[in-house]
């Protein structure tokens, strides 16, 4: 790590989506504190993101490798910085850039990033052609490694106009791999419904792909909760499972004669299923206490071994609201003496919501 002063890379910007600015920084606030690290976060709304204000004598380089990024709920990515560059001349970027960059940790990639919002991605043209000149610009100066070396360290250039914009780094293993956070997938035009892709996103956030042919394997026995159409009964389905769609609604034709789908017409929350199944997923339009206590209840009598849920959050208290049902199932899980695995994360494909992956260590079936 060069020689530099920690002290000026105060700052800590977290990407979310527009509108969770304010959960985003409740959220970072929190970690911060508990972690030892005290500062303050300041935002705008609907921009897409959040600034968090490192105190000395700690630095963002040391916040963002003491805290765990898959941790957050509401970023989706973030990144360590100094102050940002503001006024930028059109006539040479690239020094501006390159000054700063000699002040941050060894570098072997730099990423081009924008917030998720209209102005943003009106911009994207211009990162493409601003880091095809600013990359090579970077190894030459050797503020960049060579490709192909690898390097603890990842560069981020986010930009919010031609004119400004921030130079920061972030650990490549306590971040995300997709720029923005985001990772782009297609949808199926098999699939009844778009929100197929949140299970599928899910999946990919939760379970390491490696271990996708033992943990979403064929044969499967899974339950959709509030399953019609079937977009998520199609990604199951899409995996070789059996499985049981739970919902008064209509399911899609095509699901119904692929032989792997049983359609029950019951209320999501009052079907038990006859045995322990490998995965329960719901998507259940309803408000989070109410999710909140289904899920209790089947973790309670060992119904499923894994479960994926959304909480679709109220218009305010929306952090609040995540804490609560989170910790309630924690407790809940604590005092019935199970040993489980619980995470969540505000997904690309999620609005207003989020979704949950819990994990439950079940002695063989009920």
């Amino acid at each position: 790590m060069k020689n530099r002063d920690m002290s000026q890379i105060d700052r800590l910007i977290l990407l979310c989506r527009g509108g969770f600015e304010a959960e985003c920084a409740a959220e970072i606030a929190d970690l911060a504190c508990a972690a030892g690290y005290y500062g303050y976060p300041t935002l705008e709304a609907d921009s897409g993101y959040v600034v968090y204000h490192v105190h000395a004598p700690r630095s963002a380089l040391e916040l963002i490798e003491a805290l765990r990024f898959r941790q957050l709920i509401f970023a989706r990515q973030w990144f360590a910085c100094a102050a940002p560059m503001l006024g930028l001349s059109s006539k040479d970027r690239l020094t501006p850039v390159a000054e700063q960059a000699r002040q941050l940790p060894e570098c072997a990639e730099i990423v081009v990033e924008t917030a998720d919002t209209t102005a943003g991605r009106e911009l994207q043209g211009f990162c493409r052609k601003f880091v095809a000149a600013l990359a090579p610009h970077l190894r030459q100066q050797k503020l960049l490694l060579a490709r192909g070396e690898k390097a603890h360290w990842r560069m981020h250039l986010f930009v919010l106009s031609g004119q400004d914009l921030w130079l920061g780094v972030a650990p490549v293993r306590n971040s995300s791999p997709w720029p923005g956070g985001i990772q782009r997938l297609k949808f199926p035009r098999e699939a009844p419904s778009r929100s197929t892709l949140k299970l599928e996103e899910a999946w990919h956030w939760f379970v390491p792909r490696r271990e996708w042919d033992t943990r979403l394997a064929p044969g499967m026995r899974a339950v959709d909760l509030g399953a019609a159409p079937g977009g998520w009964t199609w990604q199951l389905v899409q995996r070789g499972m059996f499985v049981t769609a739970v919902d008064n609604g209509p399911m899609d034709d095509a699901l119904m004669n692929s032989g792997q789908v049983e359609h029950l017409r019951e209320d999501a929350f009052v079907y038990v299923p006859s045995k322990t199944v490998d995965w329960m997923v719901c998507d259940v339009v309803e408000k989070p206490a109410r999710t909140t206590a289904l899920v209790i209840d089947w973790a309670r009598h060992g119904y499923a071994r894994n479960m994926i849920f959304n909480l679709k959050l109220p218009m305010k208290q929306r952090y609040a609201e995540v804490r609560r049902c989170l910790e309630r199932i924690e407790t809940a899980l604590d005092e019935s003496g199970l040993s489980w695995r619980l995470m969540a994360r505000h997904l690309y494909h999620d609005r207003e919501e989020i979704t949950c992956w819990l994990q439950l260590d079940l002695p063989g079936q009920r």
